[in-house]
């Protein structure tokens, strides 16, 4: 929705981030302006079912109440859930205070590491006031080995069976299948580096974090507690993530993002890094699938998190 800082430019709105993941829509650090990108990015208020703020800086809530009335004049029915850190509560509830009442609004202050809600997760960050990241890790699964079911003779309804149940009379799915790891996304803003946005990072499919500065200010990241480029590029790689996304550039910079761009794929030649614009659509990587046996890298048949093919 937004990639700048502090300050917007020409083409860079106050921050914000929507992720489509599943079922859900989760709009993050929801900054001036964003109702109005929203539009502008085909996100209807509806798809909208939480709402997660790392901290109270302005350009990371400024634009909640705009959004909360968006919500509550289209009548979105369902329950939006707000999650914050519970210091920014003062903030926050100011905030929901000037928004148009009228949608069943749920609010889920944290003020610890862990679970705040199902596969979401907070860590702390390294920021001048309480800040948090975030990160959604869908449940393991496991990948079929059509080789395996083909030669125990297991076809039709009996693969479905054995999904559901994990056996099928003597045969267990573990010996028909390989463990695959659930997708991961990470969102990580203002912050110095520090142990919370290594945990948040560690094997993301999809890393969205703050490079505020580039290497050659990082005695200005160091004072306010920002990243630089090259540090995000550090964290992507030490954190083996697969696609790292810049945002919250500062307006010093002016539109071109390719110096940062540039300084963080230096540090992680191995990582896809994209510098993202206004409006942008990126993919969550497809899900790691393993090689099958004898042969090069295919896909198997794979099994989501809720147990589906």
């Amino acid at each position: 929705m937004g990639t700048a800082s502090q300050v917007p430019t020409r083409t860079r709105n106050h921050n914000g981030c929507f992720l489509r993941w599943d079922g859900a829509g989760l709009l993050f650090d929801p900054g001036e302006g964003t109702q109005r990108q929203m539009i502008h990015a085909g996100v209807a208020a509806s798809h909208i079912t939480r709402i997660c703020l790392t901290h109270v800086h302005g350009d990371h809530c400024y634009g909640l109440p705009g959004v909360l009335s968006r919500m509550a004049l289209d009548r979105v029915p369902h329950p939006v859930h707000l999650h914050y850190p519970a210091s920014g509560d003062p903030v926050v509830r100011a905030l929901v205070s000037v928004s148009s009442p009228g949608i069943d609004l749920r609010l889920h202050p944290h003020s610890g590491p862990g679970p705040v809600a199902e596969g979401l997760e907070v860590r702390p960050l390294k920021h001048r006031i309480e800040t948090y990241g975030y990160l959604l890790r869908e449940a393991d699964g496991r990948t079929l080995l059509p080789e395996r079911l083909q030669g125990a003779g297991i076809s039709g309804p009996d693969v479905g069976r054995l999904q559901r149940d994990g056996a099928l009379g003597a045969v267990r799915l573990e010996e028909m299948s390989s463990p695959r790891p659930g997708q991961r996304f990470a969102f990580i803003m203002d912050t110095a580096p520090c142990p919370g946005a290594e945990e948040l990072a560690d094997g993301a499919d999809l890393l969205v974090t703050e490079s505020t500065f580039s290497d050659d200010d990082g005695t200005l990241a160091q004072q306010y507690l920002h990243l630089t480029a090259g540090q995000a590029g550090e964290l992507a790689a030490s954190a083996r993530a697969r696609t790292l996304v810049l945002t919250h550039f500062s307006a010093r910079y002016g539109d071109d993002a390719s110096l940062l761009a540039g300084q963080a794929q230096a540090r992680a030649p191995g990582v896809t890094v994209i510098a993202a614009k206004d409006l942008d659509r990126i993919p969550v990587p497809r899900r790691r699938q393993p090689a099958r046996e004898g042969a090069g890298p295919t896909a198997g048949i794979g099994l989501n998190h809720d147990g589906s093919s």
